[in-house]
């Protein structure tokens, strides 16, 4: 049997993961908005205290439910319906690959979008709350950030794409 861990992610969602037999770790970030990240990082990647060779997708529901599907089912039933969310407050985070247009910029560079806020900064395994304007964004950073749907939206396609006004990109 294949001992899989859990770790609820305040205000994100739900966190599984195992270790494959070649020492391999598969995770799904199970996110509260119904989305998912398929996470696999290569043996030996994660004891040297670095993501490389790490590869993240992201799936919507519906996607996610394929993928279950052609696995065999899973185990684990919608268990992030027992997480309590604020009502009107959503929460969600982006991980910043190399070619995203804020990777390498200051938290002060990330566009602005009324309502959202930047909560954190995780770096490995390491949170950095509120971080000041000139904390540099790396490769690999996953931005936690708080606001209107909308927003938060806005955010993250100019953190990929670099559009300077994110809530005018919809315009």
């Amino acid at each position: 049997m294949v001992d899989v861990r859990r770790v609820t992610l305040p205000g994100v969602g739900v966190l599984h993961s195992f270790t494959t037999g070649d020492g391999s770790e598969i995770a799904v970030v199970a996110h509260r908005t119904g989305s998912s990240d398929l996470v696999s990082r290569p043996a030996g990647a994660h004891s040297h205290g670095h993501d490389e060779g790490a590869t993240t997708v992201r799936l919507d529901e519906d996607e996610a439910r394929t993928l279950a599907d052609l696995l065999g089912g899973t185990r684990i039933v919608e268990s992030i319906t027992e997480l309590d969310e604020l009502p009107g407050v959503p929460i969600d985070w982006v991980t910043v690959e190399a070619d995203d247009a804020i990777a390498g910029r200051t938290v002060g560079e990330l566009p602005a979008a009324s309502g959202v806020v930047l909560v954190a900064v995780v770096r490995d395994d390491h949170a950095h709350p509120s971080p000041a304007a000139d904390f540099v964004i790396a490769p690999g950073d996953t931005l936690v950030v708080v606001g209107p749907r909308p927003g938060i939206e806005s955010v993250f396609r100019a953190v990929h794409r670099g559009d300077a006004h994110p809530l005018d990109a919809e315009a």
